[in-house]
């Protein structure tokens, strides 16, 4: 085996058998602490809220996405299951060795997006408790967010370093402790609210059910129109997962497992958790007169110490645990197989932690002034192509072969050196689909009358993700069959 220090080290190398010992819990657990983030939970919240669709329809439309998404990381675990290989590695399959880097850094930069968004996220759950116990709120200090903030914001940052530091099998515990912990918290609290609500929440449900207007980038679409995009913003929610799900199956221990843990951690988790979030949300308007979007706010509303402590502890340990699932993991890996030789795995992390921490602290002043349903939908346009590409690579013109060996030789007669370590048909067609996906969010950008057509769309870019990863494919197979 050719082994290049430009293309290996311990981390990127197959996992070794005795060391595949994941089963299905642990793949479920990874989407039970993808699934129960804080930031999950508002998204959700505001689908069944903006979509002006009835709220079974909007639920329907949750459950088919969750169907959808497990037949997609199927399709992107397998290879890995198989080889023992991480995301940047199996990338190399379709890019070439050194081509690559661009969707490994893609999918790290995103990464380090959402790592600063959710660290901002599980900082709000510690606030929520300081403010709970000691009754100070604090003053605005720096970028919009306050002194109880702030402290809150860093403790959560060094908190993750810490626990990223000590390896990926205490991150394991850490998910399978997690993930049951906050399904019992979001009952405690939907049954709180229930409470309170008395009968005026199955009114306030009826309503939520009934439909409404359409805000939010849903606006001139109609039923149909509401519906694919309420399936598809919920598909670039998972988009980043999507893509690296190698980066958790090559430590599974069969095909068999990682397809059990999809079907029951995945699918499972986004009905309950979907409807868990319906009820909590047709409570808060029961009671408040308003729907609250951060359950964070949602608890405090309540007044409730008791619930105020447990909330905290559990929403933290949800949005951490997403954290390491979605955004640490991923980027670690990604910056590994930008330079093997000078990047390890813990390196990796402690990049992504600066860039992330830095991202966070922005999140309120800057970042949130974009939009929600926009930053989701340009974050998935980004990689959708880089999935279709993959995947019509691997399953249609390799036929499911690839040569292991091959992916860690850099020399030019390599089998995945290409031009140059490049493969400029896989560049082309991501550069070429992924134009148009990130333009279906921000039609201004395109030409040739596209930006009137994605204008007059609708749906504020919400078919970004399945409009990238379709193009991806078919043109990658266009250009590449022969």
């Amino acid at each position: 085996m050719g082994r290049s220090s430009k293309l290996y080290n311990s981390d990127l190398a197959p996992t070794p058998k005795n060391k595949k010992n994941w089963g299905w819990f642990e793949i479920f657990n990874v989407w039970a602490n993808d699934v129960q983030s804080l930031f999950g939970y508002t998204l959700a919240a505001s689908l069944f809220l903006a979509s002006g669709l009835n709220g079974w329809a909007v639920f329907l439309a949750l459950i088919l996405a969750g169907f959808f998404i497990m037949w997609l990381v199927n399709l992107s675990g397998k290879p890995s299951v198989k080889h023992g290989i991480p995301y940047p590695v199996f990338a190399r399959v379709s890019m070439g060795v050194f081509g690559a880097n661009f969707p490994a850094m893609a999918r790290g930069l995103v990464a380090m997006f959402w790592y600063g968004a959710q660290t901002y996220a599980a900082s709000t759950a510690v606030a929520l408790l300081i403010t709970g116990i000691t009754g100070n709120e604090g003053e605005v200090m720096l970028l919009g967010m306050t002194g109880v903030m702030w402290v809150s914001f860093i403790f959560v940052s060094a908190f993750q370093v810490y626990l990223f530091w000590q390896g990926i099998d205490l991150i394991r515990k850490f998910l399978n402790f997690a993930g049951p912990a906050v399904y019992a918290v979001m009952i405690l609290l939907m049954i709180v609210i229930w409470f309170k609500a008395g009968g005026g929440l199955l009114s306030e449900v009826g309503n939520v059910f009934s439909g409404g207007t359409r805000t939010g980038g849903f606006e001139g679409l109609g039923s149909f129109g509401a519906f694919l995009a309420v399936f598809s913003i919920m598909v670039g929610y998972f988009a980043a997962v999507v893509i690296n799900f190698g980066d958790f199956a090559r430590f599974v221990k069969n095909e068999n497992e990682m397809k059990k843990g999809n079907l029951w951690g995945l699918v499972g988790n986004v009905i309950l958790f979907s409807f868990i979030t319906l009820m909590i949300t047709g409570g808060t308007i029961a009671i408040f007169g308003e729907y609250v979007a951060s359950p964070t706010d949602m608890v405090a509303k309540v007044d409730n110490l008791f619930l105020t402590i447990i909330a905290a502890f559990a929403f933290f340990a949800a949005t951490v645990g997403i954290n390491m699932v979605a955004n640490f993991i991923p980027p670690a890996y990604d910056l590994a197989n930008l330079m093997p030789k000078k990047i390890n795995f813990r390196m990796g992390g402690l990049i992504t932690a600066g860039c992330g921490f830095v991202i966070g602290g922005m999140w309120v002043a800057v970042i949130t002034q974009m939009g929600l349903f926009p930053f989701v939908n340009t974050l998935g346009a980004i990689l959708a192509p880089v999935f279709g590409i993959m995947i019509v690579d691997y399953y249609i013109i390799k036929k499911e072969k690839i040569n292991v060996d091959a992916l860690f030789d850099a020399s030019p007669k390599g089998k995945y050196y290409y031009n140059d370590g490049f493969n400029h048909k896989g560049m082309l067609a991501w550069v070429l689909s992924g134009y148009i996906a990130v333009g279906t969010v921000w039609p201004n950008i395109l030409i040739f009358g596209l930006d009137d057509f994605f204008a007059n769309l609708g749906g504020g870019g919400g078919y970004a993700w399945i409009i990238g990863a379709s193009l991806g494919a078919v043109i990658h197979l266009a250009i590449s069959k022969k």
